[in-house]
């Protein structure tokens, strides 16, 4: 079956921290008073993140909160982690709505130089959609770049109830593109939330690997038909 549907990961893929989150995270702890190391911080995120399961929720009920509840304990943890005490409540409280606020600004956020290129291309002749590991910030962020008008849906795991790899945000997005796996082409750089999830269910996979893996190669495997009857990793 012809290849009609692209879906995209977003952070990693698209887009990525304008400053590294260890230097953000240390700059807001510094207006109270905290100073660590940005290094510490960065490593301890890392750990933590790879550590903690992801939100989990019943289909059809996805958290009232938009997973913030989930975010919250996750920078807890990462200070936590780098001062060897926890963060006073409020202080906890208010440091993480700082953060919180400042990853919602798409200035927070930069664009891969090659996305522009193969977007302007791909959205000529397939249909795009957003599958991503985010909340409803993402779309503030996506339009704050003039990315979003790309997107005919953006499918965010905080709605959904789960996170990539589980299968329900590919069967979401398959839905909602009205199109079975094997007329989709999933593009993303996390090993286990994008290619394993993807390839469980069937889906051919593009893993992003810059700079020898990018959003340009992708373009030239779509144009080639390099995907034809793929169901594993596409490089």
């Amino acid at each position: 079956m012809p290849l009609r549907v692209l879906f995209f990961d977003a952070a990693g893929t698209l887009i990525r921290p304008a400053v590294p989150v260890g230097v953000t995270y240390a700059q807001f702890a510094a207006r109270h008073g905290i100073q660590v190391e940005p290094g510490e911080l960065m490593r301890a995120f890392g750990s933590i993140w790879q550590a903690t399961p992801s939100p989990l929720h019943p289909p059809g009920q996805p958290a009232a909160d938009e997973d913030r509840g989930w975010w919250h304990s996750l920078v807890g943890a990462v200070f936590a982690c780098v001062l060897g005490v926890p963060l006073a409540g409020v202080l906890h409280d208010e440091l993480f709505d700082e953060l919180y606020g400042h990853y919602a600004k798409p200035e927070a956020w930069l664009v891969f130089a090659d996305v522009l290129p193969a977007l302007n291309d791909l959205a000529q002749d397939h249909r795009l959609l957003i599958l991503s590991n985010f909340d409803r910030r993402l779309r503030s962020i996506l339009a704050g770049h003039d990315l979003l008008r790309f997107f005919e849906h953006v499918i965010i795991s905080s709605e959904v109830g789960a996170s990539k790899p589980h299968a329900r945000m590919f069967e979401t997005a398959m839905v909602a593109a009205g199109v079975q796996p094997e007329q989709c082409l999933h593009i993303g750089d996390d090993v286990k939330c994008d290619l394993a999830g993807a390839q469980n269910l069937g889906l051919p996979v593009f893993h992003v690997e810059r700079p020898a893996n990018g959003l340009d190669v992708m373009v030239q495997k779509v144009r080639a038909g390099a995907y034809s009857g793929l169901r594993g990793t596409l490089t």
